[in-house]
């Protein structure tokens, strides 16, 4: 039976007081397709707004962004479904790509929060990477608990954010997540590093899409035995 795995994307272009421009990193994107698309699993895509989503970082001499650039899943993509309009229970994951944009229009948005509730109380995986784990923020499974509370993650971490837009983000997202009582951890900036802890599946920067999607592709074979 065809597993389904549903990206949840952002729609913001630009972030911070410098209205700097931005999105969904492309390579946090295409890395998982590539490994998902490639085992059989089908992807989909929504987003808060629904419709176009815009990308940054793009590399064309990297074979996985190309082959994604130019495939139908990328207009499928562009085309993206309303959030609202879509019951995460229908899918067996829901994984969230990083880049800045999620800052802007993921982080603690009710439809965001409402998926992820809606995936974790029905048994399904929740995954997401780099700047991605800012959907996480102020997600409540009920009893007013934060849901990163005592989970094993990871993401963006402060010192990478140093050096890449530390002026133009509203908050540390380790900071955040620390502040939500993760046990938060990471390894050097721009190595790949992938947490597994149940369900949960984060990864801490472009690097740790592809590994990410590895660890979710394996757990979703074990569930499918």
């Amino acid at each position: 039976m065809t597993q389904h795995v549903l990206f949840i994307v952002t729609n913001a272009s630009v972030i911070g007081p410098h209205n700097r421009k931005t999105g969904f990193f492309f390579a946090e994107v295409a890395h998982p397709f590539d490994v998902l698309d490639k085992a059989g699993i089908a992807v989909e895509f929504a987003s808060p707004a629904g419709g176009w989503t815009p990308h940054d970082a793009y590399d064309e001499k990297d074979p996985a962004q190309k082959e994604f650039l130019e495939s139908k899943a990328f207009r499928r993509l562009n085309h993206s479904r309303k959030l609202s309009e879509v019951d995460a229970a229908d899918y067996d994951a829901i994984l969230v790509p990083g880049g800045l944009g999620p800052m802007v229009d993921i982080a603690r948005n009710a439809d965001v929060q409402k998926a992820i509730v809606r995936a974790w109380t029905t048994g399904k995986f929740v995954t997401a990477v780099c700047h991605g784990p800012c959907s996480l923020l102020g997600v409540d499974l009920g009893d007013g608990t934060p849901f990163a509370r005592g989970k094993k993650l990871t993401a963006f971490s402060k010192k990478e954010e140093y050096d890449y837009a530390r002026d133009d983000v509203p908050y540390e997202l380790e900071d955040a997540l620390r502040a939500e009582g993760a046990e938060y951890s990471s390894v050097a900036n721009w190595e790949p590093h992938v947490v597994v802890d149940g369900r949960l599946i984060t990864g801490q920067n472009p690097a740790s899409a592809g590994p990410l999607a590895t660890e979710l592709l394996a757990a979703l074979k074990a569930v499918n035995q």
